[in-house]
């Protein structure tokens, strides 16, 4: 029996918690989170503030009293302070918790842009339960906000305001929104929005936001960037990222990567004996160039949270591990989907001499069913190959078509190290409700092949 200490209440937290206690329900286990509630779906409250999920409560994934149950003890409003792991123990709430092993699962925080008056009443960020709640109150009064930050979250909240008929001003510090995309896609994404509702939504790239300026009654009313350009709003929501919660282990002496997250190996174990990690606070390890990376994402969380919860409770030779990342994402808005997978064509020419490799790719705009059939709808999918060794890098793809299943076939290709002649012997189902005879992903494998005949 072990008494094993977990710091985090998000996702990472409570899947090592259960899973643990599933692998040996002698282990005597602890979960600490400083919020008041744990095991919730922050991914979701886009969808909460937006109204397609009707309850708060329906984030909520398992109640404390659930995990009471099964023999997890938990202790919500408590904060860890300091790790001693001379000790083998955590300060929390002034007083010394001692474990036999640690589990640092501190999530991700909101990146602050350096602006004047951030502090001011109707200046939001979205992470936690509660500012999902404020941010749906706020819409319900206002007629206009402003959203900094042009990312996945920006573009969710953009969704949710436009859908509840509220006018949104972006603001974007970059030249383009959604830059994990190569800058084509970008631009039919921001093209995409601005025809579908620019009566609605008005976007400012390469504006840094300075300033947040209120009304007499200390309320937000403008927003001043360093170029001049003033907005005013209701309200303002800051959707500019998040960074890791990695502070606590840090002044442990827990080894940190240059992305600013903990660093694990395959087992989620950290630099420092009896000690793990879990979920956004963590670095991952990019599969494709083995290079570090940091992505916060509530799958990802919940696998690293399992893995640890299993090895913590196992002998070394019955480890399970965690390999790393492709950074696959999707996000939409309304019914245009965004998702992608592996490395983008601008990053792969970027890396292109330091890992030997001659990056070529293929844009295909084709439907997603017969296009005899009444609701086949348009994709735009975009592939990446190495013209060396034939093997799939990534893949980017938007429309109102099913672009989800074409990236979920490209990221199991890169990871099973498919090439582009795999990729056009792949026997993909067909049907006219599902697929063009010839599936986009063959269309654009053709286009990849006559390319790396070329000279």
């Amino acid at each position: 029996m072990k008494k094993i200490v977990i710091i985090g209440g998000g996702a990472a937290g409570p899947k090592t918690a259960a899973k643990a206690k599933r692998m040996n329900p002698k282990n005597e286990i602890e979960l600490y989170t400083e919020e008041n509630l744990i095991s919730y779906s922050a991914c979701g409250l886009p969808y909460y503030i937006e109204g397609t999920v009707k309850n708060i409560n329906q984030l909520i994934v398992r109640t404390p009293e659930e995990f009471e149950k099964q023999g997890v003890k938990i202790f919500l409003n408590h904060k860890a302070q300091k790790i001693l792991p001379d000790k083998k123990c955590v300060v929390i709430n002034e007083k010394e918790i001692f474990y036999d092993e640690l589990v640092i699962c501190t999530g991700a925080k909101p990146f602050i842009p350096n602006i004047k008056n951030v502090n001011i009443d109707g200046v939001y960020t979205l992470k936690h339960i509660e500012d999902g709640i404020k941010i749906k109150e706020e819409m319900h009064k206002a007629r206009r906000a402003i959203i900094i930050g042009g990312g996945y979250i920006g573009i969710e909240l953009l969704e949710a305001f436009v859908q509840n008929g509220l006018s949104v001003s972006l603001v974007e510090f970059g030249s383009r929104m959604m830059r994990v995309f190569d800058s084509e896609f970008s631009d039919l994404i921001k093209n995409h929005i601005l025809e579908r509702d620019g009566q609605w939504v008005e976007m400012h790239f390469m504006e840094e936001a300075e300033e947040f300026i209120a009304d007499k009654t200390g309320k937000f009313a403008k927003l001043k960037t360093k170029n001049g350009l003033e907005l005013e709003a209701d309200f303002c929501v800051i959707a500019s990222g998040v960074s890791p919660n990695s502070e606590l282990a840090k002044n442990a002496g827990v080894q940190i990567g240059k992305t600013g997250g903990i660093i694990v190996d395959s087992n989620m174990k950290t630099s420092i004996d009896n000690i793990w990690a879990a979920g956004d606070c963590t670095e991952e390890r990019c599969m494709l160039t083995k290079r570090p990376v940091y992505i916060s994402l509530g799958n990802i969380a919940n696998k690293e949270g399992r893995v640890a919860g299993i090895n913590i409770s196992s002998n070394p030779e019955n480890y399970e591990k965690f390999e790393g990342v492709l950074g696959s994402a999707i996000t939409k808005y309304f019914d245009f989907t965004m998702a992608l997978t592996g490395i983008n064509y601008e990053n792969a020419t970027k890396i292109a001499d330091k890992f030997d490799i001659q990056p070529i790719c293929a844009t295909v705009i084709k439907k997603d069913k017969a296009g005899y059939m009444p609701n086949s709808e348009t994709i735009t999918l975009k592939i990446v190959a190495d013209k060396k060794t034939g093997r799939i890098l990534g893949a980017q793809g938007i429309g109102t078509g099913d672009v989800n299943k074409r990236i979920n076939t490209i990221t199991s290709a890169i990871q099973s190290k498919l090439t582009v002649d795999d990729l056009l012997l792949l026997d993909l189902p067909y049907s006219p409700p599902y697929s063009p005879a010839i599936d986009i992903l063959i269309t654009a494998a053709y286009r990849l092949k006559s390319q790396m005949k070329a000279e």
